[in-house]
């Protein structure tokens, strides 16, 4: 099976390449592409740069250049959450694009015409995750994560978030990511390691936490490769 794997730095792809040892590159659309066989799969690896244009671009090309028949996102991303503290992992059940605004026209906040506020992820894979997870004795939560181009960094901010799309976290790619795997019909998962809090020390936070979160994140997302199509 050719499997999609892509984080948004190069932080969040690097412990993945780290434990593939091998591998082969492609430089392709202003991007590197890194390719692999593991666990009997053929992977396709990539980081896309910081936001949701370029996730975008990168997933679409993941699945249309590279064919891939599913895609799991690897990264990090603040929490929201009262229940999420740093280290922890949470899958996303679906996402929204928290700063898409057109309510000047009616609609309500997150909503493009055409679309819809959230989009769900993969059912089956978010099962498997579950099970991967009871397996490692690893707690991992489950909820809506939203996405938008800034780094927020306001309690303000979050809270607005947090009360109008009753998010547990939030970051900047996993909706645009999600976006592009519901046009291509292909399924996807979205794991975030909580790196920090989103608030007025998120900053700090998240400096001394990415690597690490990183880490947590990129571990599970290959323990899944190991048992897809099992």
């Amino acid at each position: 099976m050719k499997i999609a794997i892509m984080g948004a730095m190069r932080e969040e792809i690097e412990p993945i390449l780290n434990t593939l040892g091998e591998y082969t590159s492609e430089e392709y659309a202003g991007n590197v592409f890194y390719r692999a066989e593991y666990a009997g799969h053929e992977l396709v690896i990539a980081y896309s740069k910081i936001g949701k244009v370029f996730s975008a671009i990168t997933a679409s090309i993941m699945l249309e250049r590279y064919g891939a028949k599913a895609l799991l996102f690897s990264g990090v991303a603040g929490g929201i959450s009262k229940d999420l503290k740093i280290g922890d992992l949470i899958m996303a059940s679906a996402l929204c694009q928290h700063d898409v605004d057109i309510t000047a026209f009616g609609h309500p906040d997150g909503f493009i015409p055409e679309s819809s506020v959230m989009i769900q992820s993969d059912d089956d894979l978010r099962s498997l995750a579950s099970e991967i997870a009871v397996d490692m004795g690893i707690d991992l939560y489950e909820g809506i994560i939203a996405t938008g181009d800034q780094f927020v960094a306001s309690s303000e901010r979050k809270s607005w978030i947090e009360k109008t799309f009753h998010a547990d976290a939030l970051e900047m790619e996993g909706a645009s990511v999600a976006c592009a795997c519901h046009s291509f019909g292909v399924p996807f998962f979205v794991l975030r390691a909580i790196s920090d809090t989103a608030d007025g020390s998120a900053d700090i936070d998240f400096d001394v936490f990415l690597q690490s979160s990183a880490q947590v994140s990129a571990k599970f997302i290959l323990e899944m490769v190991k048992r897809l199509g099992d």
